[in-house]
């Protein structure tokens, strides 16, 4: 097998894109970055390092599994895949939105103003629905090294391996091969406590009791909790999947970091309930386009801008 390789003009996009920004940010945890300096740095952006992943097949996008590479350079996103990459990464890296009306569309704030300007081009993820359910139950009081360190361990022990140009990639594994561990030898890749939700999980998938696009069909909230179905998944780890993974733009997580600047800047937002307080962050950073607002704030924030 070989890779194709093509390029998509940056001007062609609506709005401003950062590779780095989008697969750095804490949005997702199934890209590697091929030198190995994952997560190094928060303050470093736009760089011209490939990222790879193999991606499985996505409904109306692609039909099969396709090994993806990217990187950004001299005005351009230069990519090495198995198939077409355009459509792929149109639809993972969000290549489709309006990134400048949808900014454009969130409140006028001094602390938005700083984070848009401080990681101008971060845009959203699209990533696939199990992969993605699965990264943020492994994210509870871990810091994103970790995560990402976890789900590359998964995919090493238990993914397909995907041979191209000589060199092997590994795909994320899929429900049934994760079903199929037992609770130790998941321990065993460092997943602690999260094993036995990870392993319920994948069997609650293989098994067809529940998939996490069936919230695809949902209003908003009723969507948080079609997720909250799964083991160790709450609120917070409803809403990254609903916001990272199913184009609920309006999801705002309520992670340690958004908690920290309801405190600081948006104090008449905390409502004492996560549902209560979620719907009022929601509206205070503008309804519809609300988590595109709060992915900023949160990177900004992780990274030290205040």
């Amino acid at each position: 097998m070989e890779f194709e390789s093509g390029a998509i003009p940056l001007a062609d996009l609506d709005g401003p894109f950062d590779l780095q920004a989008t697969l750095e940010s804490g949005q997702s945890y199934l890209w590697d970055r091929a030198d190995g300096r994952m997560y190094e740095s928060m303050d470093v952006h736009g760089g011209d390092a490939w990222y790879e992943t193999v991606v499985p097949p996505i409904a109306g996008v692609s039909d099969d599994r396709v090994v993806v590479r990217v990187r950004q350079t001299d005005g351009r996103l230069e990519w090495e895949a198995t198939a077409d990459a355009v459509p792929i990464l149109t639809h993972l890296l969000r290549l489709d939105d309006d990134l400048t009306a949808i900014l454009d569309a969130t409140p006028d704030d001094p602390l938005l103003e700083r984070a848009y300007d401080a990681y101008e081009g971060m845009r959203l993820v699209r990533d696939p629905p199990f992969a993605c359910l699965v990264s943020f139950i492994c994210s509870a009081q871990m810091r994103v090294s970790r995560i990402h360190g976890m789900q590359m361990r998964l995919a090493r022990e238990y993914g397909d391996a995907v041979t191209v140009a000589g060199e092997t990639y590994r795909a994320f594994p899929t429900p049934d091969q994760l079903a199929a561990r037992t609770e130790s030898e998941l321990r065993d890749q460092s997943l602690g406590y999260r094993a036995p939700y990870v392993r319920r999980t994948a069997e609650m998938v293989a098994d067809g009791e529940a998939h996490p696009t069936e919230a695809l069909e949902l209003p908003y909230e009723e969507a948080r909790e079609s997720l909250k179905r799964f083991v160790g998944v709450g609120d917070k780890v409803a809403d990254c999947v609903l916001l990272f993974s199913l184009g609920f733009l309006e999801a705002v997580p309520l992670d340690t970091w958004i908690q920290t600047a309801i405190a600081d800047h948006y104090p008449e937002c905390d409502a004492g309930t996560y549902a209560e307080t979620s719907r009022a962050i929601r509206d205070r950073l503008g309804g519809d386009y609300a988590g595109y607002a709060q992915t900023y704030v949160f990177y900004y924030l992780r990274a030290g801008g205040e």
